[in-house]
């Protein structure tokens, strides 16, 4: 396995090469293979990651944890009271000595740049568990989910239906990146980072691929292979909740609105899912749904960017 990533930090898969990219999956199905047939693979045997969470989270934590674990690693886990993070000691300073005990940090927090700045003073790797900007260990699983599926990424296409949030903007970076095209549809105030698209669609020049920014959610899964969706309002908008509820009410993925899908798509949520709103039963349950082999390959593919980075 090529280690040319070693020591790098994991911030946007818009940094990331599509040979990168390739070196995850790669390794993803190799980790998972030995996984199912028992077959230890202690890559990280005497490391420690660091896991700071200013989010708390259900799949995050387990599977950062887990996989650490079964790499033969330890993970030590903080929440926002563990650390004087931005309290009584500045981000560079707690860098710098996180960078002395361990050897990678994951950190699931709300402000983007934490994560940028806890990168640029670490001498260690640092991988976004989640920003409110971003979320590229889950899109990175996404896609490798699709290619376990699909045999293929480039070419495909996948719809995104909802908030322009974290989830659209690492979809638009990951679907770019490898050739996939992606119609997003969201409501007007709600679409994605306008920087981010311009990135995206420089990415999908080079690919050859296609990206659309949409409002009617038809339009958006026509002829769609993938069809995708995330909450409508995420941690931290609560209080937006049922305001959003009737703004986004046209945009729920129901049974009609995958009738304009191709017949074999696949229906992919990050999860938590808050069933009856942005998708209904009928579709989160059906054969068409993968939404737990994607939960179950933030595993894979999280212990394999760990593998590659420390």
């Amino acid at each position: 396995m090529v280690v040319n990533m070693k020591g790098k930090s994991l911030i946007s898969i818009n940094d990331l090469t599509l040979e990168e990219i390739n070196w995850i999956f790669d390794l993803c199905k190799e980790l998972k293979e030995k996984q199912k047939k028992g077959i230890p693979h202690k890559l990280l045997e005497g490391k420690t990651l660091g896991m700071i969470f200013s989010k708390p989270s259900t799949r995050t934590r387990i599977s950062f944890e887990v996989g650490i674990y079964q790499l033969g690693g330890t993970g030590l886990y903080f929440n926002q009271n563990d650390l004087q993070l931005k309290k009584s000691e500045n981000i560079s300073d707690t860098a710098k000595v996180l960078s002395r005990y361990l050897n990678g940090i994951m950190i699931r927090t709300f402000d983007h740049q934490d994560v940028l700045d806890l990168a640029a003073y670490s001498s260690i790797p640092v991988i976004n568990g989640l920003t409110d900007l971003l979320h590229p260990c889950q899109v990175l699983t996404d896609l490798y989910t699709i290619l376990e599926r699909k045999d293929i990424l480039k070419g495909l296409k996948l719809a995104y239906v909802g908030d322009g949030n974290n989830m659209a903007n690492s979809l638009l970076h990951g679907c770019s990146k490898v050739g996939m095209n992606i119609s997003i549809a969201s409501p007007s105030g709600y679409k994605p980072d306008p920087e981010i698209i311009k990135n995206s669609e420089n990415n999908a020049k080079l690919m050859g691929s296609k990206i659309e920014i949409l409002d009617d959610p038809v339009d958006a899964v026509k002829n769609a292979d993938i069809v995708y969706t995330d909450v409508w309002a995420s941690m931290g908008q609560e209080k937006e909740s049922e305001d959003r509820k009737i703004k986004f009410a046209a945009y729920q993925v129901n049974t009609e609105l995958v009738k304009n899908a191709k017949d074999d798509y696949l229906f992919m949520h990050c999860l938590p899912a808050h069933r009856g709103d942005e998708v209904v039963n009928e579709v989160a349950d059906s054969s068409n749904s993968v939404i737990f082999d994607e939960a179950e390959n933030r595993l894979h593919v999280q212990k394999a960017i760990m593998a590659l980075l420390m």
